[in-house]
């Protein structure tokens, strides 16, 4: 059974000095659930940070099975929250049960894979170029390296994915993985959800025998404050173009500027071949508007924006699939902000002279009705601002190009995204070299014959791009690969063997492989 106390977490101990209440409310309803929650005062923001910062030396210091332990007891916790948490998440953001289930078992999936990435050693980066004293016209020192954590780690929580992108999520999990303590801004959508599972993760911390202040969440409007305290090393975030900007901003103005990974906008283009939509154009129909409007529209790889190349398949695929979008029912958004900010996007889209309107309605009431419109191609090639901006919601934008060269004048204005889609028969796959080389350049990862409303957590997922689909196209936010975002390398010159971290030992304790005058190896010297 859980427990919901409202009151901030920090360093292990719960804290409530704040006067401003806030309130969750049943997102389905709009009823007011029966918790209240304490807005973190500017005190609470500094005390949560400096116990990040006690924290740090003791947590990046301890062996990475220790640190793996965590992990794997938070994933225990998490399996533990019983079917009463999962209600519970159900309200408070319309999602179903079935949807919150798979989501609890891909966050704590992502606390053991992680832990076995910890237990490889691989992330240690070890690389060592031993001495050569004998070496001609200067001789060369013994230089060792290794990557150590960044520091304290400032983690938002997302709307669309209560758990997978929140409290326990994967900035969470690779933060932990890389000795990084986290302060967490809980989501103003779902803060029960959030206290429950910073309750589990507390659990796991005093299971194992980590330092206080190693996990601490904040509720309110602390975004500001927390990004500019100095004992903030780092920041994730997954949301809005805006409000990741803001962030980034933010950071780079402090007097120490910090990184900030931020997830914000992608409306992930889906490239129709002729010769898919001859083969297969009435079940690409189908399955493309099942990706559309999943989930109402609340996935951040939703496939916005549907190109095809001028053709009698192509106009049969798009009858087809005005009528397929035009039998979807509308859904219940993740709360009334998510709706708001649909509606706006709608108004916008049915506003622009350039846009025409296939199959939808006009939003009424509190569910989110699927949309689709036709955008002509000068828009995109001309680099319109509206028709790049994600709309969060059911809906799609498709363009009709008149021939290769246009569908590669298109490509060519397109922003950065995290994904990008190729419908094609093997017969077509010659004739593509140029459009792979372009998309490898705008977005995270390529698809196949799949659709992008899926993202598995491994070490070779990317989930990530260029700007705007995230802030540094260089790191992912999902997969293990993540936490590569919250370490830097440091070279050790000379250094006497036993005061080496054990990644870099003559002995190599850890068994690890290195990079050994340029060559792997797990060899002692």
């Amino acid at each position: 059974m859980f427990e919901v106390s409202g009151h901030n977490y920090i360093a292990g101990t719960r804290s409530a000095n704040g006067s401003v209440p806030l309130q969750s409310f049943d997102a389905s309803t709009g009823e007011a659930l029966p918790y209240r929650f304490h807005a973190a005062t500017v005190e609470e923001v500094n005390a949560a940070a400096e116990a990040a910062a006690s924290a740090f030396p003791t947590f990046r210091h301890l062996s990475a099975e220790r640190r793996a332990e965590f992990l794997d007891a938070v994933a225990a916790e998490l399996d533990a929250l019983d079917d009463a948490f999962v209600a519970l998440v159900c309200r408070e953001t319309a999602l179903p049960a079935g949807r919150i289930q798979g989501e609890r078992a891909r966050t704590s999936g992502q606390m053991r894979l992680f832990a076995k990435t910890l237990r490889r050693g691989d992330f240690h980066g070890a690389r060592i170029d031993r001495a050569l004293p004998e070496r001609q016209p200067l001789s060369r020192p013994d230089l060792r390296q290794y990557r150590t954590g960044l520091g304290p780690v400032a983690v938002f929580g997302a709307s669309n994915f209560p758990l997978a992108f929140s409290t326990a999520g994967g900035d969470t999990a690779a933060a932990f993985a890389a000795g990084c303590p986290v302060v967490f801004k809980a989501h103003s959508g779902h803060m029960a959800t959030a206290d429950c599972v910073a309750g589990a993760i507390l659990r796991a911390a005093e299971q194992t025998g980590m330092p206080k202040g190693v996990f601490n969440m904040l509720y309110g409007s602390v975004g500001e404050a927390l990004v500019k305290h100095p004992a903030i090393q780092a920041v994730g975030f997954t949301g809005s173009l805006r409000g990741g900007r803001a962030l980034c901003d933010m950071a780079a103005a402090r007097p120490q500027p910090i990184p900030v990974f931020a997830e914000m906008s992608s409306i992930n283009p889906v490239l129709l071949m002729p010769g898919a939509l001859k083969a297969r154009g009435d079940k690409i129909a189908a399955d493309l508007a099942a990706s559309v409007v999943l989930g109402a529209g609340q996935f951040c790889t939703n496939p916005g924006l549907v190109l095809g190349i001028r053709s009698p398949e192509f106009s049969a695929f798009l009858e087809r699939f005005a009528a397929v979008m035009a039998e979807q029912p509308a859904q219940t958004m993740l709360n009334s902000g998510a709706l708001k900010s649909y509606c706006h996007g709608l108004e916008n889209l049915g506003a622009h002279p350039g846009m025409t309107r296939l199959a939808g309605t006009e939003q009424q009431g509190n569910q989110a009705r699927p949309q689709l419109f036709k955008a002509d191609v000068s828009l995109l090639i001309n680099g319109d601002e509206l028709l790049q901006e994600e709309v969060f919601g059911p809906t799609t934008i498709v363009v009709e190009v008149a021939n290769h060269a246009e569908l590669i004048q298109a490509l060519h204005g397109l922003r950065g995204q995290l994904t990008a889609t190729l419908m094609v028969e093997d017969t077509e796959l010659d004739t593509l070299g140029d459009v792979l080389a372009l998309l490898e350049q705008k977005v995270g990862r390529v698809l196949f014959n799949g659709y992008p409303t899926g993202v598995e957590v491994c070490d070779a997922m990317v989930h990530g791009g260029p700007y705007p689909a995230t802030s540094d196209a260089r790191g992912t936010s999902v997969g293990t690969l993540a936490i590569d975002r919250f370490l830097r390398p440091v070279c050790f010159q000379n250094c006497p063997d036993s005061l080496l971290p054990d990644a870099l030992k003559n002995a190599n304790p850890l068994g690890i492989a290195r990079l050994l005058d340029g060559v792997m190896s797990r060899e002692a010297l």
